[in-house]
């Protein structure tokens, strides 16, 4: 059985997923994709981490179940509002839609799989 690990700084994870955000500018620049599909997701991105960042201030742990209550609703927020924004943009525009969502998936992608193996690469607790 693993040992708890110490949560890491979300800092990492959130940088690797803004540089995916900021590399896919040049791709749809170069493939003529829809700007309007990767503004989209840069605003779901940004606002996703502003929402990160307030509830990354808030206690968690054992010791403050209403915290961590809070942050695992904030999450799931933050998540369900995203889907629901690129499924009614996909509606109103296919192509801008789908764009905007794998842009907005790849960085999710990649902040989750850094986050965790920024956890299980830490030290577990003693």
């Amino acid at each position: 059985m693993m040992a708890p690990r110490p949560l890491p700084s979300g800092h990492g994870p959130m940088i690797y997923g803004s540089i995916v955000v900021a590399a896919a500018l040049p791709l749809f620049l170069v493939f003529g994709w829809p700007i309007s599909g990767w503004l989209i997701a840069l605003l779901l991105w940004v606002a996703g981490q502003l929402l990160m960042r307030v509830l990354n201030r808030q206690e968690i742990g054992m010791g403050n179940l209403a915290g961590s209550s809070v942050v695992a609703m904030g999450r799931m927020v933050r998540t369900i509002t995203a889907g629901v924004v690129l499924v009614v943009v996909v509606v109103a525009n296919q192509q801008v839609g789908v764009a905007a969502a794998a842009v907005y998936a790849i960085a999710y992608s990649v902040e989750f799989a850094t986050s965790l193996a920024t956890y299980y690469g830490g030290e577990a607790k003693t």
